[in-house]
């Protein structure tokens, strides 16, 4: 165990968790000693699935489960997420977005059962409402990241890319909150890989974390901030960042769009704008190794993509 509470046991747990239950990572050449990790073709679009599924494996294995179910505040992808599980598990799901939540998002939302409610106009006001929503009700508050079995379930990801591919000496994923981050960088120095850290410019939660030696608000502003606009990362990201093995980039809204427009173009992935901005960041593959792209998440309208 390490200082920051989350270290690769909790992976190989979730890993065991999760096992039979969500798909198996594909990956898929992206250049020369590059791949992609098509992520986006998890249950609900994104890797989110893994870490909604351990959480609540976990805490219906430890008998706390309760019959008011799951609440949580989500930009979309960690409550698409959040609302698949609870259905697979047989509990209610109560997600909390803000109202600038993509509708693509708030339509499958509701179409998996969940019980949608739309408040203020950032993640962080959601984030009040369902906490009084918990505190009222007595559902069980998940995370969209700062937890745990949350980002545990997303380390998963590194076991099975390596599995694929065990020459793939660096990982590349975007950053929100942070849990995905966390996870893979947990997992990564079992395995003794490389993990860069992607986000955009103006919404750089770990940047200015790493920057002030502890986590900080910052505002949000992004073509990716419906998945990326965390105001903070959790604590267990900024430790994991803050280690040698772990580099943060910044990069700025053109890059990612150009990205997207890219893997569109060039391969015919339609991705969100969160999934590309790993590709924006990722790095030239080592002399001796090569790069893994995770591309999160594709839950996104296609109508923009051309070409």
């Amino acid at each position: 165990m390490n200082a920051c509470g989350l270290g690769y046991q909790d992976v190989r747990a979730a890993g065991e968790r999760i096992a039979g239950v969500v798909r198996p990572v594909v990956l898929a050449p992206g250049g020369e000693r590059t791949w992609f990790a098509l992520e986006f073709l998890q249950h609900t679009g994104t890797f989110k699935a893994r870490g909604a599924w351990n959480f609540l494996a976990a805490r219906r294995a430890a008998g706390s489960l309760p019959a008011a179910g799951v609440a949580i505040a989500s930009g979309g992808n960690a409550g698409l997420a959040a609302a698949w599980a609870a259905a697979a598990a047989g509990v209610p799901a109560t997600v909390f977005t803000p109202t600038t939540a993509p509708e693509v998002k708030v339509a499958r939302l509701r179409a998996l059962g969940a019980e949608v409610r739309q408040v203020g106009t950032e993640y962080a006001e959601a984030a009040d409402a369902c906490a009084q929503f918990v505190a009222a009700h007595g559902a069980l508050a998940s995370h969209a990241y700062d937890h745990p079995l949350i980002a545990a379930g997303a380390g998963t990801l590194v076991g099975e890319i390596l599995a694929a591919r065990p020459s793939v000496t660096t990982l590349v994923v975007a950053v929100g909150g942070g849990g995905l981050l966390a996870g893979v960088a947990a997992a990564a120095a079992e395995h003794g890989l490389t993990v860069v850290g992607v986000e955009p410019e103006h919404c750089r939660a770990l940047h200015a974390a790493l920057a002030a030696g502890r986590v900080v608000d910052v505002p949000v502003a992004s073509v990716a901030a419906d998945s990326l606009g965390a105001r903070r990362v959790s604590a267990d990201a900024l430790w994991w960042a803050r280690q040698p093995h772990v580099r943060s980039v910044l990069v700025p809204d053109q890059a990612i769009v150009e990205a997207r427009g890219r893997l569109w173009r060039e391969h015919r992935l339609a991705v969100e704008h969160a999934a590309a901005a790993a590709l924006a960041g990722a790095p030239q593959p080592p002399p001796d190794g090569e790069v893994c792209v995770v591309l999160c998440g594709a839950n996104t309208d296609p109508a923009d993509l051309t070409g």
